[in-house]
């Protein structure tokens, strides 16, 4: 019993530590933030009606439904169709002319952006709607503090590009569960249509390879009731999603400053693992947007769009953004109602 509850009560305190630490970094960071002013309430345009089909993110589908809840009541005759698969369906449906609108929780690949110009010869238009991260957690009852980002690939990669030394297999190798030092960190994470398998393994691996024994499932929510109901385990999942009995952890580059996901750490890129989440469309001067789509994005771009991200969880796009995105949406020929 000595060194497991040692080593439980010892990462306890770092844990505290670490807590008031942020906590009051935290608070020194908001007191010089301020709350971005959104360009306007969203006006009705007349005459907008019409079928929009939105393909792409797992992630980002509850969003994406409560935005079309609030979109149609303001225009009765709109109707919006939600396939949400992942993220590597979005570039694929637009292209082919499947999806009026795809979303993604990660960027467009290169090879996706010029399958989409072989089709019609410019790319596709990349909107910004919230800001997202991967966060890292574990069961209730776990008692590590944190990870470091080297650990990260080390337990779920197996080519260790992040200059791990060794792969790290059990809990032990991390310093706790020592009266175990069989048990064996049991994996959870996205599938690979995914975007946040997509950028996890970007961001977390060096882009390298996952371990076969890595759970793959089908969102995040079905990551996180994994975790919860397995002491041993380990997962990773959407900054948005709702975390029930599971423990979040905070992250680290260098071993000694700790960040934890926080609508700030995530707003000003402090947070290792933060993300945008993207709506793609085809957009270029010879191809203005229906009047259906440019407003729906409008629409999402405005204060009631951005207060609905933050309601969810997610961090709204920032002022300038919001302006610059806005005229650019603004800035071709209207079609006709």
């Amino acid at each position: 019993m000595g060194c497991w509850m040692g080593c439980w009560w010892l990462s306890g305190l770092w844990f505290a530590a670490i807590t008031a630490i942020t906590a009051i970094t935290a608070t020194s960071a908001s007191a010089s933030v301020t709350k971005p002013v959104y360009v306007d309430e969203y006006t009705k345009f007349p005459g907008v009606a019409g079928t929009i089909t939105i393909v792409g993110s797992d992630t980002m589908s509850h969003l994406v439904a409560l935005w079309s809840q609030q979109f149609k009541q303001i225009y009765p005759h709109v109707d919006i169709q939600i396939q949400a698969v992942g993220s590597a369906t979005a570039p694929i449906a637009l292209t082919e002319g499947v999806a009026s609108i795809g979303t993604m929780s990660r960027e467009l690949k290169a090879s996706e952006i010029e399958y989409f110009r072989g089709q019609f010869s410019y790319a596709p238009t990349t909107i910004k709607v919230a800001l997202d991260a991967i966060t890292l957690f574990v069961s209730l009852d776990n008692p590590i503090a944190g990870l470091h980002l080297q650990d990260v690939d080390a337990i779920f990669s197996a080519t260790r590009f992040c200059g791990g030394s060794m792969s790290i297999r059990t809990w032990q190798q991390l310093g706790i569960h020592r009266d175990q030092p069989t048990l064996p960190i049991k994996l959870f994470g996205r599938n690979s249509a995914s975007g946040t398998y997509g950028l996890f393994k970007l961001k977390a691996l060096c882009r390298g390879d996952f371990k076969s024994r890595v759970n793959e499932m089908p969102s995040s929510a079905s990551i996180i009731q994994s975790v919860a109901l397995s002491p041993a385990s380990l997962g990773y999942a959407a900054f948005g999603a709702t975390y029930a009995g599971v423990k979040i952890l905070p992250v680290t580059r260098d071993g000694q400053h700790y960040i934890p996901p926080s609508s700030i750490s995530i707003a000003n890129d402090a947070y290792p693992l933060s993300r945008p989440l993207y709506m793609i469309v085809n957009q270029s001067q010879s191809h203005p947007l229906p009047d259906i789509i440019r407003e729906f994005l409008l629409f999402i771009l405005s204060a009631q769009g951005q207060s609905q991200v933050r309601e969810e969880g997610y961090v709204a796009v920032s002022q300038r953004d919001i302006v610059r995105q806005r005229r650019w949406l603004r800035q071709y020929p209207q079609s006709k109602p």
